[in-house]
């Protein structure tokens, strides 16, 4: 299968890598793709300059998200950052159209300045926006009408979401939600690949709020357990 990720950040790399490893077409899609080669440095998150992980990866192809989104013959997923993430996808909403897309991001807002900031270990935790009365998996499905948005993979870490049982042997939960049940059916069958067996549909798309305001509750684990970025551990709905 053509599979489209855009974004060439760390959580990209680990779908890019795992969706090659199971034998797909990983088109890759960049803002710039020869600024993006041309990096030589780290980014705010330590990730190493995308060239040398292409070029530890054969086969992979780097296209502007419009081309890498018109590539895929039906799956997309968005490791764009939550504040540009309505902007870019909206510059391709025709090469998007007719397609799934699974968004992952969380619509965090950086350097800001809160009445009461939480300090972390890497700087002041950022704000989420939107938050309560709507989330970025609804901005996104408004402005791409024709295109049936799944958010999932966003309360993991996305090195786990590719590889759920490097965790308590893979017995934890991942959620779905959106308004088109192909679409989600196809986040599920991609989860179902990755090891996952505990898949939760939580229904329509509205639920991306909980799911996305979940970021914090996420980091606050991590530090718990004494990783400074989010952390490699899994989450389990017991029924």
């Amino acid at each position: 299968m053509k599979i489209a990720v855009l974004g060439t950040g760390g959580g990209a790399r680990a779908h890019i890598a795992k969706l090659a490893g199971l034998g797909h077409e990983v088109h890759v899609g960049t803002r710039d793709p020869e600024a993006t080669l041309a990096r030589t440095e780290p980014d705010m998150m330590g990730t190493p300059p995308f060239a040398g992980f292409l070029a530890e990866h054969s086969g992979i192809a780097l296209h502007t998200f419009g081309d890498a989104a018109a590539a895929s013959d039906g799956l997309v997923i968005s490791g764009i950052d939550g504040h540009n993430a309505v902007a870019a996808l909206s510059a391709v909403a025709d090469q998007l159209a007719g397609k799934t897309l699974i968004d992952y991001a969380v619509p965090y807002i950086y350097r800001h300045e809160p009445e009461h900031p939480w300090p972390t270990p890497w700087g002041i935790m950022p704000k989420l926006e939107p938050v309560d009365t709507d989330s970025l998996g609804e901005q996104i499905q408004r402005a791409l009408p024709r295109t049936k948005v799944v958010k999932s993979f966003v309360t993991q870490e996305q090195s786990t979401v590719v590889s759920p049982d490097s965790v308590g042997g893979g017995d934890h939960t991942m959620f779905v939600a959106g308004e088109d049940a192909g679409a989600k059916q196809q986040a599920t069958d991609l989860l179902k690949a990755y090891g996952w067996s505990d898949i939760l549909d939580l229904g329509p798309l509205v639920a991306a709020r909980g799911t996305e305001m979940y970021a914090h509750m996420h980091s606050a684990i991590g530090f718990g357990l004494g990783h400074q970025f989010g952390g490699h551990f899994g989450i389990k709905v017991v029924r």
